[in-house]
């Protein structure tokens, strides 16, 4: 398997953190060169393994953000 080459480029926020001291984090982040996109993963402690997570893209973002507002929580 080819190996995913990432490069976290803002740190927007800590969601949470496990006991075992792997967060959950939305970052903006380039992905084997590409364009940054918005992301939200698990991380471990010094980042060097991640658990799956959802990236999104500018207007996927601005979406959720339209969705989230009309969400009475």
């Amino acid at each position: 398997m080819a190996e995913i080459k990432f490069e976290i480029l803002k740190t927007i926020a800590t969601l949470s953190e496990s006991p075992k001291g792997w967060t959950k984090e939305f970052n903006l982040i380039s992905w084997n060169g590409r364009d940054p996109k918005y992301d939200i993963r698990d991380w471990s402690p010094n980042h060097e393994k991640m658990g799956k997570g959802v990236t999104l893209s500018n207007d996927e973002l601005k979406r959720l953000q339209q969705v989230l507002k009309e969400i009475d929580f």
